[in-house]
Order: structure tokens, then C-alpha cells, then sequence
């Protein structure tokens, strides 16, 4: 069963229990040119939130994200909502999600995986240094995926599961449904295409789950990683930057970003005493998604204890039953 919490825009009772449909086809174009003087013409899709109106809505915190929930794992108090319902591209967010299932299927980490030409991004023309050709362990590839969002590194995981990768793909959409993640869809391992899209509260019961791997929490919050392929040593980071800040007590977390999504950020971190899961949906930029948590945590720091949402029994109990389903 999905999380029942009800929609919170700010202080605007018309936006309750909202969803977002699919976006207008809004195109904005971008005129350049490369360095032989070619005319360069690039278009700029608006993120589903702004389409939907969700973008700049007013709230206690001045968020800058369109979306934002912040949960007490423990007790499962919701402290802070903002269109948690909104369902949105979740960018790489998705690859969690790929995480989890290639954790929990056991296969070989020191296993030999070839990058092909099948891993390279015709959705968004994106860039890796992971060439055709190139030879890393599964265990390396869910590294790269994690901490650094690598694309290919995530497509050659799905690519190489037993089955194939709609195989693949089906596993993702059933273990959501297992979940109780009712607001979500894959239709690829990597975040790059739209359609991946899910809700603030089917995201928080993903975090919820993925910290009960020791691997995902692990490689999630590494905050550099390097890998031998051929001759060249490539020298990774994390994308968040809060991971390597020593304020910080990260345990789990992902970022994500495509154009119809925006930047995004989700994560486990321990606040003022308290395990609390974020989630960040639609910020203006990459800095604002780390400012959006930073307001978060100086909120909960200065805050009553017992400062929160009030829920109904009936959403408090779907919220538990939610949050505490078996890792």
C-alpha cells in the first residue's frame, strides 16, 4: 500500500491531492554555433512541475524545490510535505532502483561486464567516458551508477541481467508494486528517458528500503571511486556534495537530473538526533536542491521535537504500513 498523505502547497487548499499529467508540448530554442561557425539549434523542454504550475508555489521553508518530503524513518512522522503526490520524471533518482534489484539478485560482482553499443544514450545524447569496448566488474558498474550517476554503467547492468533487459525493466516495475510504490514507472534502468516517473511518497518508501542494504548505503555515499580501464585510470566523484561535508550524516542517497525533471535529490540522513528520509523534486538548480536540504535540516535543528504534519488514523496507518514493510 502507497503512502495516503495528502498534497501541501504552501498554504493553497485548491492544490490538494493533485497529480500531474503529462506536459504541454512547451519548447523553448536555443540558437549557437559550434566552433566551424555551424548553426547549433538545441531545445529546451520546461520540467513536468512547471507545466503543472507546481513551480515557485509558496511554502513555510522557501523551498526551491516543487516537491519535497521529509520523513522520521523511525516514527514515521511526516515532518514536512510539498506536493508530495506530484507525480514527476524522477531522472536518475530511477537508478535506486536498479541498484536494488541488481543487489538482491546476487550475481557475481567480480563478473566481466563490456560496454556496448547498446548503453549509449540516444535519449539525451549524454556523454561518458566509458567507451565502447570497455571491460569493468558488475560491482564497478553499480558503483559508478550510484555515486556518479554513470549512465552507460547503469544501462549495462539492466542490459546484462539474467533475462535481458525488459526483464530487467518488468522487475522494476513488479518490486515497485511490491513496494507499494502505486505512483511509479520505469520503462528504462537509467532516469534518462521522462517516463520514469514517480511520487515524493513512493520515494521515500524506496529510500526506506534501499537502507536496509548494506551495498547500496555503502556505494551510495562514496565520495570517490576509481577504475583501470586499459592503460587510463578515470578518477570519479560523488554527485552530492553534502556527502564528503562533515556536517553531514549521510547513510543513503541519490541525485538525479533531466531537463522535464529538474534537479532532484533524495537521501537518509541522521538530523538532530533523528533518521530522517528527504526527498527534493523539481529544484532550480544543483546548488538549490543542497540549500533546500540545508533549510530542511537548520528547520529541524531549531524545531519542537514534536513538530510535524497532522495526519488522519487512516493516513498515519497506511504511511506505517508503507514505511515498515520487510527489507
Amino acid at each position: 500500500m502507497a503512502l495516503a498523505v495528502s498534497v501541501a502547497t504552501g498554504a493553497t487548499p485548491k492544490n490538494q491531492h493533485k497529480k500531474v499529467a503529462k506536459p504541454v508540448s512547451t519548447l523553448t530554442k536555443k540558437v549557437g554555433k559550434t566552433r566551424k561557425g555551424a548553426v547549433l539549434v538545441s531545445a529546451h523542454r520546461p520540467s513536468f512541475a512547471k507545466v503543472a504550475g507546481l513551480h515557485g508555489g509558496a511554502d513555510g521553508l522557501a523551498l526551491k524545490s516543487s516537491v519535497a518530503l521529509v520523513v522520521d524513518q523511525e516514527t514515521n512522522e511526516v515532518l514536512y510535505r510539498k506536493n508530495d503526490q506530484a507525480v514527476l520524471p524522477i531522472a536518475s533518482i530511477t537508478k535506486l532502483m536498479t541498484g536494488v534489484l541488481i543487489s538482491e539478485a546476487r550475481l557475481p560482482m567480480d563478473e566481466s561486464i563490456t560496454i556496448s553499443q547498446a548503453d549509449v544514450d540516444t535519449e539525451k545524447g549524454s556523454s561518458s567516458r566509458l567507451r565502447v569496448g570497455t571491460q569493468l566488474t558488475r560491482g564497478e558498474l553499480l558503483h559508478l551508477a550510484l555515486m556518479s550517476s554513470e549512465n552507460r554503467a547503469a544501462h549495462a547492468l539492466g542490459r546484462t541481467y539474467p533475462g535481458g533487459l525488459q526483464t530487467f525493466i518488468s522487475l522494476m516495475n513488479s518490486k515497485a508494486r511490491t513496494l507499494g510504490m502505486n505512483d511509479t514507472r520505469y520503462v528504462e534502468p537509467t532516469g534518462l528517458s521522462s517516463q520514469n516517473q514517480s511520487s515524493a511518497r513512493d520515494l521515500a518508501v524506496l529510500v526506506n528500503y534501499a537502507y536496509g542494504d548494506p551495498l547500496l548505503r555503502e556505494l551510495s555515499t562514496s565520495p570517490n571511486y576509481q577504475v583501470e580501464v586499459g592503460s587510463r585510470t578515470l578518477q570519479y566523484n560523488t554527485t552530492n556534495r553534502l556527502v564528503k561535508s562533515p556536517d553531514w550524516d549521510i547513510g543513503l542517497q541519490k541525485t538525479g537530473y533531466i531537463s522535464e525533471a529538474g534537479q532532484c535529490l533524495v537521501m537518509q540522513a541522521k538530523v538532530a538526533g533523528r533518521k530522517l528520509i528527504m526527498v527534493f523534486l523539481d529544484s532550480a538548480g544543483k546548488l538549490s536542491r543542497i540549500a533546500d536540504a540545508q533549510r530542511v535540516r537548520r528547520w529541524v535543528e531549531s524545531g519542537p521535537a514534536g513538530t510535524g504534519v497532522k495526519l488522519s488514523a487512516l493516513e498515519r496507518s497506511d504511511l506505517r504500513m508503507a514505511m515498515t514493510l520487510p527489507n
